[in-house]
């Protein structure tokens, strides 16, 4: 009986971590990375390549803080410098204020052209901005 409760509460708590995870895909849909639930980021072979933090943190896979996310949507480098906005309609802006991109509330992810570059599940709107925007930007 305990063991069969014990089975029953791990799936359902294994498939609540799954529904909580933010899968994301590129325009052919294909999957690219995933956002877990705890922040990790993992690409598209599971290898965790990075983590976003509570506090607003984004970490590379040694733990480094490689940049931030503020509560007004800017996104910071790990020099502090800002590298871009992503603004509460889901537009997502250069460190020139140029419009690179918009995150729809379906979780379409579009480029400067309006062309669909991916889409993500159980969007949250920042994480999504940094992952299809700024990720690989962090570290420079």
């Amino acid at each position: 009986m305990k063991t069969t409760l014990l089975t029953i509460l791990l799936s359902l708590l294994a498939s609540l971590t799954s529904v909580m995870a933010q899968s994301c895909y590129n325009s052919y849909n294909s999957e690219i990375g995933r956002i877990e639930s705890d922040g990790t980021v993992r690409d598209r072979y599971n290898a965790q390549i990075g983590k976003f933090g509570n506090d607003g943190c984004i970490r590379d896979k040694q733990n480094a803080q490689i940049g931030k996310i503020e509560s007004d949507g800017t996104i910071r480098n790990r020099y502090n410098s800002q590298i871009g906005r992503i603004e509460s309609d889901g537009t997502v802006r250069d460190r020139y204020n140029a419009q690179i991109g918009k995150i729809e509330k379906d979780g379409t992810v579009r480029n400067r052209y309006n062309s669909q570059i991916g889409k993500a599940n159980n969007v949250d709107l920042f994480r999504t901005g940094v992952f299809y925007f700024f990720f690989d930007e962090m570290g420079k």
